[in-house]
């Protein structure tokens, strides 16, 4: 069995399927033949959710672009679970970090929130999404979160579909083990939400407690940075209410 680590995996939104041929942007066309050095007859493989991953070869490129035909499926298609993301925008380098490893524990949105104590109010979506991109292509995931434009924190709620439980990182929640809290959810579409790297607001918080739809969790009596308590949260909302267990039992 040929060794599939060694071939390189892009993701595509193309159509994917049995003899379907698909052109690579150039940007793509280019790593694979200037920096991968590859030729045609060498083999690559796409992927996208709705197609899942194939294996394909490359044809002879044309101009700055690459075409390559699909000959065999890998994966089948995926589906992430229904957990939205929200976060408050970090600076660049660990807000690239964030949509990394939110990406590769599974959310299926991300979605940017700006509370009043936000610093960076400005956020570069298409660098999100190359990050998330590019933690999928190197995770072996076939699916990719979507990436949401950013909002402000009152407004997302004004909106908030109730049937959705928004797990609140709090600080002072009642109860201090969150497998205990969330273990008390139901199965559902669930949110995550993380705050600033100077907290929520008091106004916030209060605002946020009363809400019938949210549920806050401690992440424990250390005091995180505001990255490493979006991945630590993450784990395990995933851990207990996520498709963690699911794949275990498969």
């Amino acid at each position: 069995m040929q060794n599939l680590h060694r071939i390189p995996r892009l993701y595509s939104d193309r159509p994917l399927g049995a003899g379907l041929s698909v052109t690579l942007d150039a940007d793509q066309s280019r790593y694979l033949i200037k920096v991968m050095r590859l030729k045609a007859g060498s083999q690559v493989r796409l992927f996208n959710g709705a197609a899942g991953e194939w294996l394909c070869t490359i044809g002879s490129p044309a101009g700055k672009s690459c075409p390559v035909e699909c000959d065999e499926q890998l994966a089948a298609p995926g589906v992430l679970p229904d957990i939205d993301y929200l976060f408050a925008p970090l600076k660049s380098a660990r807000l690239d970090y964030l949509a990394q490893k939110a990406t590769e524990m599974g959310a299926r949105r991300l979605r940017p929130v700006i509370t009043e104590h936000t610093v960076v109010r400005k956020v570069n979506i298409e660098r999100l999404a190359a990050n998330a991109r590019e933690a999928a292509e190197q995770c072996n995931m076939v699916a990719l979160p979507e990436v949401c434009a950013p909002e402000k924190l009152e407004t997302v709620l004004a909106k908030w579909d109730p049937a959705r439980r928004l797990i609140f990182c709090d600080e002072a929640a009642p109860q201090a083990d969150p497998l205990k809290t969330l273990g008390g959810i139901a199965p559902g579409p669930l949110a995550l939400l993380i705050g600033p790297e100077g907290g929520f607001s008091p106004a916030e918080q209060a605002g946020l407690r009363e809400l019938p739809f949210v549920t806050p969790i401690s992440l424990g009596p250390r005091i995180m940075r505001a990255d490493t308590a979006a991945v630590a949260a993450m784990a395990i909302v995933q851990a207990v209410l996520g498709d963690w267990p699911a794949s275990k039992q498969d």
